[in-house]
């Protein structure tokens, strides 16, 4: 079993710097990662072709770029007793935005709060046990915001690996 502790932020590495991490062997390597975060070392590095020090070495220098920020467990809500997961859009008018910012922090139901363009200014999501639950979270924030709440009914697209951006290749004609 492998172990990896959670990363301390240091300064962010440049962009050349993250470009030489992101070669084809850096994104095997986040691949494999993002599909298994506890992989062991030589595994990993039996996939993309590397020994296990220089594998071990190739993620340390990703996560003090930033790249890899963090290893986590995913785990099923409902086993844990939070079968109801939602997505509250908030609109903040006046100056309640820190109020708000502030009421999802301390929220243990926000699992995710995102500021966002548009006519909303946060997307939070958020998972509770009961309906009662979300409704008492919704409540916390309606005496400053308007909200809109959905509730999910099933998930189609979950844990999605990210891969490499793919440029646009322009053909000569």
């Amino acid at each position: 079993m492998c172990l990896r502790p959670m990363i301390i932020k240091k300064k962010t590495a440049s962009t050349e710097t993250t470009s030489k991490l992101l070669d084809s062997i850096g994104w095997n390597i986040l691949r494999e990662l993002q599909r298994n975060a506890r992989i062991p070392f030589a595994e990993l590095g039996r996939r993309v072709g590397l020994s296990t020090p220089a594998v071990m070495e190739r993620i340390h220098r990703m996560e003090e770029a930033d790249i890899i920020t963090g290893y986590r467990a995913e785990v099923n809500n409902e086993k844990i007793g939070y079968p109801i997961l939602a997505f509250i859009r908030v609109s903040v008018v006046g100056d309640f935005m820190p109020r708000i910012m502030r009421t999802a922090e301390e929220s243990p139901e926000v699992l995710e709060c995102h500021r966002v363009t548009g006519s909303d200014s946060f997307i939070m999501k958020v998972a509770v046990g009961t309906v009662d639950e979300l409704q008492t979270l919704i409540d916390r924030m309606t005496p400053y915001v308007a909200t809109t709440t959905s509730i999910v009914l099933s998930a189609i697209v979950t844990g999605r690996i990210i891969e490499p951006r793919q440029t646009a290749r322009n053909p000569k004609k």
